[in-house]
């Protein structure tokens, strides 16, 4: 494991069990533990969040990929980096009856909470696989909807992410992530600093590579809509929680 994932694994651990402490009604959610508005406060349905006994709070993400989603029945989801399982139970009710739901995660703390919270709104049609988010565990053209939620800028090489999302999507399938990008060039000593990448700081990269990457993988039309902006404190450099869509052609 490379030192950026062991970064991100011990970050996430140590999130998953403060959130197991805190519980679902706690105020642990993305923008207590990660800074000043991530983007994401109040984007949820209160009464979807009631239906499957969580809160915000059990969410890490910058934004609700969920909403970009237009998720229906029969459809097959699957969220990277699903965290403690708010976005994969969340699709997993909007895909029923007959869709599923997969959550993707190489934090074995957080796929321990993501299945106890499974357990806890009584959610059938999910699975939590435990891999990493640049070799995801299923078959060629086995999805309908990829969904993420500020964890693709913790990968180090984005672009094998966005090639195995494209793999694993059927044609005409739907790429809809929130994830972090930086609009204004951040330090170089910063984007070299661990904790920083783990913090969803040092690993973002310009709107217009995000775009590149894309396209490269074959999406089409990708769109990103920067929705909340955030300036390093004492340093150069801006960094955004932004809405990124695009489709496989088919």
């Amino acid at each position: 494991m490379s030192d950026v994932n062991e970064a991100v694994r011990s970050r996430y651990a140590g999130l998953a069990n403060q959130l197991t402490v805190i519980g679902s009604s706690g105020e642990a959610g993305c923008c207590e533990v990660d800074g000043p508005d991530c983007g994401c406060h109040g984007s949820y349905s209160a009464s979807e969040l009631a239906e499957i006994g969580l809160s915000e709070s059990a969410s890490l993400g910058c934004g609700n990929p969920t909403m970009l989603a237009q998720l229906e029945p029969g459809q097959v989801v699957l969220d990277l980096g699903s965290g403690a399982g708010l976005d994969v139970l969340l699709s997993a009710r909007r895909v029923d009856p007959g869709g599923h739901a997969f959550g993707l995660d190489m934090t074995d703390e957080m796929l321990q909470l993501a299945r106890t919270n499974m357990e806890k709104a009584g959610v059938k049609n999910a699975t939590f696989l435990r891999g990493a988010i640049e070799s995801i565990p299923l078959p060629d053209a086995s999805v309908d909807v990829v969904i993420s939620n500020c964890v693709i800028n913790l990968a180090e090489d984005k672009g094998a992410v966005i090639r195995e999302a494209y793999r694993v999507l059927r044609p005409g399938g739907r790429f809809a992530v929130a994830d972090m990008v930086e609009i204004d060039p951040l330090e170089p000593a910063l984007k070299q600093q661990l904790d920083a990448w783990a913090g969803c700081i040092s690993g973002t990269i310009p709107i217009n590579e995000y775009r590149e990457v894309l396209t490269e993988a074959g999406f089409l039309d990708p769109e990103i809509e920067v929705h909340a902006t955030e300036s390093m404190p004492g340093e150069a450099g801006t960094i955004g929680s932004a809405y990124i869509r695009a489709r496989k052609p088919g």
